[in-house]
C-alpha cells in the first residue's frame, strides 16, 4: 500500500483547520497522515488541534513563515518518514469524501507528478474557483478560462495543465526530489507558480482530474481579496517570480504586460477608495524589484 501524506498549514485559523480535518479524516482512501504544521500561532490552535485530532502529527514553527517555508517545514517530514505521495492544502478548504481516492487512482493510471481537483467556491458551491490553467510562454502569465464557470463544463476526463494552485494538489514524491520543495523567497503567492513552471520545465505532467473536488473559502489567510495584505504579497511574489523565470528576450514584452497591469489594479483600487490596500501594493511591487534573487 502507497504512503500517502495529508499537508495543511495553519495560522491562527484553528476553526478552518479542523473543519479541513474533519473533512480529511472521512476519506473514503484510508491509512493517510494527516500533518499539521502551525506557523507559530499566537491563539490555542494547537491545544484545539491536540485536543480534537490527536491522530494528526503537529508540527510547530516559532514563527509565521509564510507559504513555503511553513508548508516546506511539513513536506521535509513526510517525506523522512517515507510518503508516497503528499496532498498539499490550504486550511481554509475542505474535500469530498472520495477525493483522494480518485486522485491516486488516476496517479496511478497516468503517472502524472501532479494531479489535481476541481476546487470550488465555499460559498458558491457549484461555481469554479480554479481548475488548473495553461501559461503564455510569452508573458509567464497563467491562463485561466475555467474561473467562476460551472463543474459540469469540465467533462470527465483527467486534462493537462501548465498550473495548478497549491490550494490543493496531490504531489509525487519523485516530483519533489526532481525538482525541489517550494522556493522560500516566496513568503505568500506565486510559490505554486513558480513549482507548477519548474516541474512543467522537467518535461512531468500535471493533470486536473474534474471528477475529483474540494471547496475553498478564498484569500481567508490574507485578510481577504484587495485588503492591503494580500496585495503586499501578491505584488512582491509576482516580482520575484518574473525576475526568476523572464529571458532578456522576454522582459520588453513582460514589462509592458506587468506596466498595464500595475495601472489596471492602481485605478481599481482607487475607484474603491482602498488608499491603504494601493500603499501596500506598490510597496509590495518596491521591495519585490529590491529583494535578493538568491534562494
Amino acid at each position: 500500500m502507497l504512503n500517502v501524506a495529508i499537508i495543511t498549514l495553519n495560522w491562527n485559523r484553528p476553526a478552518d483547520t479542523l473543519e479541513f480535518l474533519e473533512s480529511a479524516s472521512r476519506q473514503t482512501l484510508k491509512g493517510s497522515q494527516l500533518v499539521v504544521v502551525d506557523n507559530g500561532s499566537s491563539d490555542d490552535s494547537i491545544n484545539q488541534f491536540s485536543t480534537h485530532f490527536p491522530q494528526a502529527e503537529l508540527l510547530v514553527n516559532n514563527a509565521n513563515l509564510g507559504f513555503a517555508r511553513g508548508m516546506n517545514t511539513g513536506i521535509r517530514q513526510a517525506l523522512n518518514k517515507g510518503a508516497d505521495y503528499l496532498f498539499i492544502a490550504n486550511n481554509d478548504t475542505f474535500l469530498a469524501p472520495n477525493l483522494l481516492e480518485r486522485l491516486m487512482d488516476q496517479a496511478q493510471q497516468t503517472r502524472a507528478s501532479i494531479i489535481a481537483p476541481v476546487i470550488f467556491y465555499a460559498s458558491q458551491p457549484q461555481q469554479i474557483w480554479s481548475a488548473g490553467a495553461g501559461r503564455n510562454p510569452l508573458t509567464l502569465e497563467v491562463i485561466d478560462s475555467w474561473r467562476d464557470q460551472p463543474g459540469s463544463s469540465l467533462g470527465s476526463t483527467p486534462y493537462p495543465v501548465d498550473f495548478i494552485t497549491a490550494c490543493g494538489m496531490l504531489v509525487e514524491r519523485s516530483c519533489f526530489e526532481a525538482v525541489g520543495l517550494f522556493d522560500e523567497r516566496f513568503f505568500m503567492y506565486y510559490e505554486d507558480s513558480d513549482f507548477s513552471l519548474r516541474v512543467r520545465q522537467s518535461g512531468r505532467q500535471i493533470l486536473v482530474d474534474p471528477l475529483a473536488h474540494m471547496w475553498h473559502k478564498v484569500a481567508t489567510s490574507s485578510g481577504g481579496s484587495n485588503a492591503p495584505s494580500e496585495r503586499y504579497w501578491m505584488a512582491r511574489s509576482s516580482l520575484i517570480f518574473f525576475r526568476k523565470h523572464a529571458h532578456p528576450s522576454q522582459w520588453l514584452i513582460i514589462g509592458l504586460f506587468r506596466m498595464g497591469s500595475a495601472i489596471k489594479t492602481t485605478l481599481s483600487l482607487l475607484s474603491q477608495g482602498k488608499t491603504d490596500a494601493l500603499r501596500a501594493y506598490w510597496r509590495g511591487l518596491r521591495d519585490g524589484w529590491k529583494s535578493e534573487q538568491n534562494p
